[in-house]
């Protein structure tokens, strides 16, 4: 008998809860709202204008990634921090989720004064109405074109320029962001591989001395990685070789 009496409380509270007479003042408060989309042709200027800026802000919000990817320092530090664990031989490790992590977070520590920036001179005079959407647009532009025109190399530049037969720019105002966007992507890119190529150096003397007191020992059989990989993990460890990276790739900017 006492086995029923939780069965026939769950019984009373679900007839309660699913009887089909409701109150008015419950149903009211019980309302779903409904969604209606409409879609239809129109005549007037103004909504096809307004469908066209939609469009516009959809396909923007579709490359984002692609914007901080390549307009901000994403790219040199992914890349170096990943010669750091190609360099180490550590295959997967660091994973690739806390290597593009903390990228992410380095990259939004760097660009912190370009975001506020931004975020004082287009974001807010927009939202307040002070700016149209195109003077806002060029707004938020000019410090990301500063930013990448700091550190992309006039090489790089020159080589977009003279391939759109564009005469070369006084300021950076009129520098197009189709040039320089890639010609900052190629440019960070040889900083990166740079940088790489010194990581490599210390590492690779390790390999070279383990192969050669193995070969010396007549321990042909054994992988000199095996044996160099803990040394190289203790020459990490030791010099903070995290604190050395992340440290020179914020000097560098």
């Amino acid at each position: 008998m006492q086995r029923r009496i939780p069965f026939l409380w769950m019984v009373f509270v679900l007839f309660l809860l699913f009887q089909p007479e409701v109150s008015a003042q419950s149903h009211d408060n019980l309302l779903i709202p409904g969604i209606d989309i409409n879609v239809g042709t129109t005549d007037d200027p103004a909504d096809v204008s307004l469908t066209v800026r939609l469009l516009l802000l959809l396909t923007v919000l579709s490359i984002a990634p692609a914007i901080l990817v390549l307009m901000t320092s994403f790219t040199r530090i992914i890349v170096v921090l990943s010669f750091v664990r190609t360099a180490l031989a550590t295959q997967q490790m660091p994973p690739n989720q806390v290597l593009i992590g903390l990228a992410l977070f380095l990259t939004f520590f760097i660009m912190a004064p370009t975001f506020a920036q931004v975020n004082e001179e287009a974001l807010q005079p927009y939202i307040n109405g002070e700016l149209t959407q195109q003077e806002a647009f060029v707004a938020a532009t000019m410090p990301f074109k500063e930013f990448m025109a700091k550190y992309t190399r006039e090489k790089d530049l020159a080589l977009f320029l003279e391939y759109q037969k564009l005469p070369k720019p006084d300021s950076i105002e009129e520098i197009p962001l189709t040039a320089l966007v890639p010609a900052y992507a190629i440019s960070e890119l040889k900083t990166a591989f740079q940088i790489g190529f010194m990581i490599f150096i210390p590492f690779l003397v390790i390999d070279m001395v383990v192969s050669s007191t193995l070969m010396a020992m007549g321990m042909l059989m054994l992988p000199p990685v095996m044996i160099s990989l803990p040394f190289k993990i203790l020459l990490f460890v030791l010099v903070d070789g995290w604190y050395l990276v992340v440290k020179s790739l914020l000097l560098s900017y």
